[in-house]
């Protein structure tokens, strides 16, 4: 009797001082897992998207901006990489945000997402059909650029 009560303690205690994440603690300014971009995170109406503010070498060799050269779709080939949205449509649900799609410029390709907070960093998974079958990034918080 007194095991379970001190593990009924326990879990009150851990309940207690468990993080609590809020739909808009998303939003800022987050350095991807690669260190190569800083990604934006906004609202707009009640969904959540993000957009690259910061690129760690924003212009290719011949001084030229980088752009958006490996899409699919060829009319957006010269669209540039700075200030291209990534993510888009999350909405969120109980501790996560979840329905959304991220674009990686590096293939071109768009792939359903879902993102979880974890002690001030995002867990951005990225993967085709379940999330099993996926890849996690690692985005920490960093301050918006200017």
């Amino acid at each position: 009797m007194k095991n379970i009560l001190l593990l009924c303690f326990i879990s009150f205690l851990s309940h207690s001082f468990a993080q609590s994440v809020k739909a808009d603690d998303i939003l800022g300014t987050w350095l991807t897992g690669s260190g190569k971009a800083k990604v934006q995170i906004y609202k707009s109406g009640e969904k959540y998207n993000g957009k690259i503010v910061w690129l760690k070498n924003p212009n290719y060799e011949d001084g030229k901006p980088k752009v958006d050269k490996n899409n699919k779709d060829k009319s957006k080939q010269t669209t540039p990489i700075m200030g291209l949205n990534l993510l888009k449509d999350f909405e969120f649900d109980d501790d996560e945000w979840e329905d959304g799609t991220i674009y990686d410029p590096e293939d071109g390709k768009t792939y359903s997402c879902n993102i979880k907070m974890r002690n001030g960093s995002l867990d951005v998974r990225g993967y085709v059909g379940l999330s099993l079958l996926g890849r996690t990034q690692i985005w920490i918080k960093v301050a918006d650029v200017k």
